[in-house]
C-alpha cells in the first residue's frame, strides 16, 4: 500500500504507539482485500458493549486509553447491552453492568462520544454525498452508503476504533467507484404502507441474493419512501443479504435515473416484487402452538416519528396479562418523546422502553427468554426477525398496528 508522508510516521510510532498498532492492524486489512491506499475519513461509528466484546475486549481498550489513544476525528458508539435503569427490573448481572459502566468511561477517555445508539444518521450525523466514513452496525453502514451517497464499509469493533485513532481507512469495497454501481434491478409492484412491509422486501432480495457486493437497484415505487421506511429496508437488505448499498431510482443520490445507477451497464437480473410476494412473507410465520407474550420494537431502534406512532396505537390500552412489550429508542429521542408527551402515553399501557440498548444484544437474553417464558417474538423488524433467531426465538414479522393489537390481546388476527 502507498503510504503519505504522515501515514509513515504514525507507523514508526512518532504519533503515540495506539496510533502505530491501529495504523499496522489497518495494512493487513488492506492488504487482504488489496488496497492501494488509504483514504481519510470524517466520522466513525463503532460497536463496543461489553455483551459483544467481552474481558478480551474490555482489556483491548483499557490498554488503548492507559497509551493515551485519542480519536482524532467524531467516533460515537452504536448501541449497548444494558439500560441501566432497567438491571434489577430485567434481572441482568450486576457485574456486568459494572463492567460496562467501566468499558463507557474507557471510552470516554479516549474521546468517543458514547450515544449509544444504531440510528446515528438519523439523530447525530449525516455525512453527504461522497463522504468518506468508518461505520459498525451493518444498518448504519447500508443506510450511509445508500441514502446519504457516503462511503463506509462495515467496519468492525478494533477496526472502527483504529479508523477513529488513525483518522482514515483502506481504499477498498464501497470507498471506491467499481463496487457502487447497480448489479440487479427489484421493480416494486407492491403495496408498502407498513415499516414491516419494506423490511419485508429487504429480506425477499436480501434471502436471494446474499453477497457483500451485490446493489439492487429497486424501481417503479408508487411515492418516496420514508426515513424510517428505509432504515427498515437497508437493516434487512443487510441482515439476510450481508448487503453494503442499495439504489432507488429517483430518491437515493446516486440513482437520479436507471441508467446512472447502473453506471451505464445492464443489470444481470430483473426481479420484481408483488403485494402477493409481501403476503407470502407474513403468511410464512408459525407461532407454533406457543402463547404471543413478547412483542418488540427494536433494532434498530424506534426514531421520534415512531415513538410518535406507538404512542398514538396504545392511547388509552394495556399491555396484556403476562406479556411483554420493549421499545428501544435513544436517549435524544427518548428525552424528545418524554417532553412531548409520547413517552407517557406509551408507558402507561405497560410497555417497557429501553434507552441506548437494542433488544437483541441485551446482556442475560438467553437466560431472560427460559426466565420468562419467551418462545415467540413478535416485531415489525424484518431484521431482528432475522437476528434474534441466534438466542432461540421464534420469530414472527408483523404490521405496526398489528404488533400492538397482539401486545394488548395475546391473539393474533391473522
Amino acid at each position: 500500500m502507498r503510504l503519505t508522508a504522515e501515514e509513515k510516521k504514525m507507523l514508526r510510532g512518532e504519533q503515540g504507539r495506539a496510533v502505530q498498532e491501529a495504523l499496522q492492524l489497518q495494512l493487513e486489512v488492506g492488504r487482504f482485500f488489496g488496497a492501494k491506499c488509504f483514504v481519510p475519513v470524517s466520522n466513525v461509528h463503532m460497536m463496543g458493549d461489553i455483551e459483544v466484546m467481552g474481558d478480551a475486549g474490555k482489556s483491548f481498550l483499557e490498554r488503548a486509553a492507559q497509551s493515551g489513544a485519542k480519536c482524532r476525528q467524531p467516533t460515537t458508539t452504536n448501541a449497548r447491552c444494558i439500560d441501566f435503569a432497567h438491571v434489577e427490573q430485567l434481572k441482568q448481572d450486576k457485574d456486568e453492568a459494572r463492567k460496562e459502566k467501566e468499558l463507557i468511561a474507557c471510552l470516554r477517555r479516549m474521546d468517543v462520544i458514547t450515544a449509544d445508539t444504531c440510528i446515528n444518521y438519523q439523530t447525530i450525523y449525516q455525512p453527504h454525498l461522497g463522504e468518506h466514513v468508518a461505520w459498525g452496525d451493518t444498518g448504519t453502514v447500508i443506510y450511509a452508503n445508500s441514502v446519504f451517497g457516503a462511503r463506509s464499509n462495515f467496519e468492525a469493533g478494533p477496526a472502527a476504533l483504529a479508523a477513529g485513532l488513525t483518522g482514515r481507512v483502506p481504499a477498498y469495497g464501497f470507498h471506491l467507484d467499481e463496487h457502487r454501481r447497480g448489479t440487479f434491478q427489484v421493480r416494486l409492484k407492491a403495496d408498502l404502507n407498513d415499516l414491516a412491509d419494506w423490511g419485508a422486501v429487504g429480506r425477499i432480495v436480501g434471502s436471494s441474493h446474499q453477497d457483500y457486493y451485490a446493489v439492487p437497484v429497486f424501481s417503479g415505487m408508487k411515492r418516496t419512501p420514508t426515513a424510517d421506511e428505509l432504515k427498515q429496508l437497508g437493516a434487512a437488505l443487510a441482515s439476510y443479504g450481508s448487503m453494503g448499498m442499495f439504489h432507488m431510482v429517483g430518491v437515493t443520490p446516486e440513482a437520479p435515473t436507471l441508467k446512472a445507477a447502473f453506471g451505464g451497464r445492464k443489470p444481470k437480473e430483473v426481479m420484481t416484487v408483488t403485494t402477493r410476494d409481501i403476503e407470502k412473507v407474513y403468511a410464512g410465520y408459525d407461532k407454533q402452538n406457543n402463547p404471543l407474550n413478547l412483542v418488540v420494537f427494536s433494532g434498530p431502534q424506534q426514531s421520534l416519528l415512531e415513538m410518535k406512532q406507538l404512542a398514538a396505537l396504545l392511547k388509552d390500552r394495556k399491555v396484556a396479562k403476562d406479556s411483554h412489550l420493549f421499545i428501544t429508542t435513544s436517549n435524544g429521542v427518548k428525552s424528545a418523546a418524554k417532553e412531548l408527551g409520547y413517552l407517557k402515553a406509551i408507558e402507561d399501557s405497560g410497555a417497557i422502553v429501553l434507552e441506548g440498548v437494542c433488544f437483541y444484544i441485551l446482556q442475560n437474553l438467553p437466560q431472560m427468554r427460559v426466565r420468562e417464558g419467551w418462545s415467540n417474538l413478535v416485531t415489525n423488524s424484518a431484521k431482528l426477525a432475522n437476528i434474534i433467531g441466534a438466542h432461540k426465538f421464534n420469530t414472527i414479522l408483523r404490521r405496526t398496528a398489528e404488533c400492538v393489537d397482539i401486545a394488548c390481546t395475546g391473539r393474533d388476527v391473522r
